[in-house]
């Protein structure tokens, strides 16, 4: 790939082709700000220009990725089609921008810092002392003009303008060596080709209920001092900047007062690319790029009409989330975006209970009975369960009886990953009396394992060691749901991040207890995905579906899911019935071996219905 994109960026500094264009988010006084909200929003604003639009995330922790993070620590770990296991804000750029991103547009300090480690050991440096300043930021500017020519859309030939964000809050100490080159990058790249957007806070005081400056000021000052010169505030506040606030802002921070921006609260996240629009921030950003009369007014008409209707909303679906993580939201980060797409494509307004998976376990029951009624309160009034993954043995026995709980009351229900692989394991427990059966991973001497370690695993290093990326999985049979809800494809490509999977050589005893594997790998023998075929809506898949809803393209098995939960499922799956014999004519469920799948058209559509693609 590195071969490839050297072409592309020597066109790019020959002056044959355009110019790259570059737009560097910084954060300051705080973090959690939003600026990863804040810019995919001007990514959107950017498109609806008419520009073509890519991203990279500035990470300066030393991790050499998100893989080994806890998602206490760090939220959501992210996964690219690649099987880059990235930050969570690389999520929201392909969610916003509708792009596919690679591992490298995630860069780490332990990424440049191994990438000149290796160098020097090769001897590239030539017997010089490698330090940070030329080698380090050398290093991290490359890496930004490489990844940045990287197309990500689908389209060939690089994009018109990278958004670059970098992480945590301008005088970390862990982002100097950033923000040193970022400094020499946008001297290097010249005016004209580089727009520095710093968000900072303006805080209201309630004791005096006035709009408080000084913090973005000393922000300000300090990024100054590292070399980097805004040339657009966008101020948090919880309401618009008053006349007064903004002219003061502009006076102290040498920022014109029409590119002074504010990112007040509104009602959901799609207005901020409507709220960035109505402030004419396209205007100011083009215009430092001298891209004003090239781009076109923003066509934000879809943005608009999903916003509104989004908060118009007003009959609830209730979906229990039944985790480990649930205190922090962002850990499910994804799973929350893809239940909003499912939701508001159905015009349900989406309401979550968080489930403790531990409270539902008897050892809870004893020690904190509160909790425990509590947690199966929420659990029995819900619409739906839904059950993500997770590593680790906390909370498993509720997490099964969860899925117990769902199947026997016919609860719409969706396990993913883990999910999956507890409802099987209750399944074995229930339905096959085997009250050993468990996972390896939980229970490394069960004598009925239904779940196992992948033989291809690797149990002394975790980083980057699972199942990663986009894997394909094929039908074994079209008359089921999830095929269905696919737009009846012979096949799906999903993500997906795991160590353990279902044992093969239990298949055809959960089979013929009435389980139904209905997706499968190319070898036949890695389960990807599970249906009770007599359950209003009982799914489980290996893979993670949620890192490839969008908001105009809801994830087909949560958007079946929340179908199910309204009682809208029947005629959705209508929607997608199979033509009379084609189903019997491409079942693959009797045969599994590889060769099947031989005859399965190149796009693998089946049928000319307007499907929900993942």
């Amino acid at each position: 790939m590195e071969k490839k994109y050297k072409v592309l960026l020597k066109m790019n500094k020959g002056g044959g082709a355009k110019k790259m264009k570059y737009v560097l988010v910084t954060g300051g006084v705080v973090s959690g700000l939003g600026k990863g909200v804040t810019a995919s929003s001007i990514g959107v604003l950017l498109k609806a220009c008419g520009l073509r639009v890519t991203s990279i995330k500035i990470d300066p922790y030393l991790n050499t990725d998100a893989g080994t993070m806890s998602p206490f620590e760090h939220g959501e770990v992210y996964v690219l089609d690649d099987g880059g296991e990235v930050d969570l804000d690389l999520g929201n750029y392909e969610r916003f921008l509708d792009i596919k991103l690679t591992r490298d547009n995630n860069i780490t300090t332990g990424k440049i810092y191994q990438a000149v480690i290796d160098r020097e050991r090769r001897g590239d440096y030539l017997g010089k002392t490698v330090q940070v300043v030329p080698h380090i930021t050398d290093a991290i500017q490359e890496w930004i003009e490489r990844v940045a020519m990287i197309p990500v859309d689908g389209q060939p030939g690089p994009a018109d303008v990278c958004v670059i964000e970098l992480g945590g809050t301008i005088g970390d100490i862990e982002s100097m060596p950033f923000t040193e080159a970022l400094g020499q990058f946008s001297y290097r790249v010249g005016a004209g080709n580089f727009c520095l957007i710093h968000v900072s806070l303006v805080p209201v005081l309630s004791a005096v209920g006035e709009q408080k400056t000084k913090p973005t000021q000393h922000s300000v000052r300090g990024l100054r001092s590292l070399g980097l010169t805004p040339n657009i505030l966008a101020c948090r506040s919880t309401s618009t900047l008053d006349e007064n606030v903004k002219l003061k802002i502009s006076q102290f921070c040498h920022v014109p007062e029409e590119s002074i921006i504010t990112l007040y609260d509104v009602p959901n996240i799609w207005h901020l690319p409507l709220l960035l629009r109505e402030q004419k921030a396209h205007e100011a950003i083009l215009g430092v790029l001298n891209l004003l009369g090239v781009a076109r007014e923003p066509n934000l008409k879809e943005w608009t009409s999903r916003a509104e209707l989004c908060d118009m909303l007003l009959e609830p679906v209730r979906i229990a989330i039944v985790g480990k993580y649930t205190g922090v939201s962002d850990s499910y980060l994804s799973l929350l975006k893809a239940l909003l797409h499912a939701s508001v494509s159905l015009r349900k307004k989406l309401v979550v209970d968080w489930v403790p998976a531990s409270d539902l376990e008897d050892e809870t029951a004893n020690e904190n009975p509160d909790a425990y009624k509590a947690a199966w309160k929420l659990l029995k009034g819900a619409d739906g369960v839904l059950v993500p993954g997770g590593f680790g043995d906390r909370g498993v026995e509720g997490k099964i009886l969860a899925a117990k709980y769902a199947r026997e009351n016919r609860i719409p229900f969706l396990g993913i990953c883990l999910g999956m692989q507890i409802a099987v394991i209750d399944f074995a427990r229930s339905i096959l009396g085997l009250q050993d059966a468990n996972s390896t991973e939980f229970d490394p001497d069960t004598k009925s394992p239904c779940v196992i370690f992948m033989p291809e695993g690797s149990k002394t290093h975790f980083g980057g060691t699972m199942r990663l990326g986009s894997r394909r999985t094929y039908f074994q049979l079209m008359d089921c749901k999830s095929a269905k809800l696919y737009g009846n494809r012979g096949f799906v490509d999903e993500r997906h991040r795991h160590r353990y999977e279902v044992n093969p050589d239990m298949v055809s005893h959960l089979e013929d207890a009435g389980l139904l594997f209905t997706g499968k790998d190319e070898t036949g023998r890695r389960m990807q995905i599970v249906e009770l075929p007599n359950h209003p809506y009982f799914v489980g898949v290996q893979f993670h579906p949620e890192f490839k809803s969008r908001p105009g393209n809801p994830s087909a098995l949560f958007l079946g899911l929340i179908a199910a939960a309204c009682g809208q499922l029947d005629s959705l799956l209508h929607a997608h019935k199979i033509p009379n014999g084609m189903a019997k004519k491409i079942s693959l469920y009797q045969n599994g071996n590889a060769t099947k799948f031989a005859k399965i058209p190149a796009d693998g559509i089946y049928s000319n219905c307007n499907g929900v693609h993942a």
